[in-house]
């Protein structure tokens, strides 16, 4: 196909954009009647993150969604905002910012290619199936152009797919590799069979942990589609805002977020809570996708030994086992996860830099970071609490 075909479009709204014009690019495979790989990148997703204001004036995420039509139809779009600040991208670059800015120059805004607030590797550049080569073509270089036209410092594009990394770097991007901790089912038929799958020391670890949460004097229960109910979100709401003033300074998400999800994204979503008294005193967000579960937000307003790990990391482990899923991503950071059973995995991302000589030192220290990351991921695979033979299966 010829390239000169394309037209690249710039909106500032989803509202401008039909929800399956999008969605067949964001996720084609849910034309077999299955979930979407991920939610994340999905029309209702990404409205409601602007609608309930989380992203849009004032918040630092401008929504720029980039687009690609070829004959007048949408073969390819990507999640787009210009950044004021580096904050909620969870692979960071406030180093780069302050080095370039002690140097005389100007950092933001510049490009983020990513779903706001949500560290979850999935695809950012999204493409018509029979378009794939075109469309990613088509995605990098009107950003590129885009950021180099309007004089921008940068753009980056985060949680990306290995493949998208590969295929960005062809292009020009840098790579950058990080890592997180991800759960792999292995066929698991109960929480005992991954159980058993531990050396003996960690085994008794973990059921000591759970009998210990489990006693906190109350029942813990699950929500998901109809069952799910807006006093659940009232209850929610305050655990976020406890762990978002203690993390962040301020929530990422408004209110008006949970509203609007519970009126378009029950089914996306599952909700573990537990009720103490009558009372909801904690409770943790997952997310849904097609073969993985994603544990995305945590909070309480009561402190119970070990209630953490049961409700983001346990009770996540049951329902990804009871439903069949393959992987549970349980976000950022923590390498308390590494003693529960979730071992470090890559991460990806891609950087342009339209300063040449800032360019080529980001390009280096990234050179060094992938080997430091690299044996990094090793060592601590080697410290999980697999017996020996399971270690050397998951590597």
């Amino acid at each position: 196909m010829d390239q000169a075909q394309i037209e690249i479009q710039l909106l500032s709204s989803l509202s401008q954009i039909e929800a399956g014009e999008w969605d067949a690019c964001a996720c084609p495979e849910v034309v077999d009647g299955g979930r979407p790989n991920d939610p994340f990148t999905t029309h209702r997703f990404l409205t409601a993150l602007e609608d309930s204001g989380s992203v849009g004036r004032g918040t630092g995420w401008q929504p720029q969604y980039l687009t690609a039509y070829r004959e007048g139809e949408m073969i390819a779009c990507a999640p787009m905002y210009a950044k004021s600040h580096s904050q909620g991208e969870y692979i960071f670059d406030h180093n780069w910012a302050h080095a370039f800015e002690q140097a005389g120059g100007r950092y933001y805004p510049k490009l983020q290619m990513a779903v706001p607030f949500t560290p979850v590797t999935g695809r950012r550049l999204l493409v018509r199936p029979e378009y794939e080569g075109i469309g990613h073509s088509a995605l990098i270089q009107g950003a590129v152009q885009l950021a180099a036209n309007n004089q921008l410092s940068s753009l980056h594009v985060t949680f990306c797919t290995e493949f998208e990394a590969k295929a960005g770097e062809q292009m020009g991007l840098m790579p950058r590799l990080t890592q997180q901790f991800h759960w792999l089912n292995h066929d698991y038929k109960s929480f005992d069979d991954f159980l058993a799958s531990l050396s003996s020391r960690k085994r008794k670890n973990i059921r000591k942990e759970r009998a210990q949460a489990q006693g906190f004097g109350g029942e813990i229960e699950t929500f998901t589609g109809d069952a799910l109910k807006p006093e659940h979100w009232d209850a929610f709401w305050e655990f976020y805002q406890d762990t978002g003033a203690r993390k962040w300074g301020s929530p990422y998400l408004s209110r008006s977020f949970f509203d609007i999800a519970q009126d378009t994204m029950t089914n996306d979503m599952v909700l573990i809570l537990a009720r103490r008294d009558g009372e909801y005193v904690a409770g943790a967000l997952n997310f849904i996708g097609r073969d993985t579960l994603y544990g995305r937000y945590w909070g309480s307003t009561e402190h119970h030994p070990c209630l953490h790990f049961e409700l983001c990391y346990y009770q996540a482990m049951d329902l990804a086992i009871s439903m069949g899923l393959a992987t549970i991503e349980a976000g950022a950071q923590g390498e308390h996860k590494l003693a529960r059973g979730y071992l470090p995995t890559q991460t990806h991302s891609l950087h342009w830099l339209g300063d040449p000589g800032f360019s080529d030192a980001v390009a280096r220290y990234l050179e060094a970071e992938r080997a430091a990351i690299e044996e990094e991921i090793e060592i601590l695979t080697d410290y999980g609490p697999f017996k020996k033979l399971q270690v050397e299966e998951q590597q």
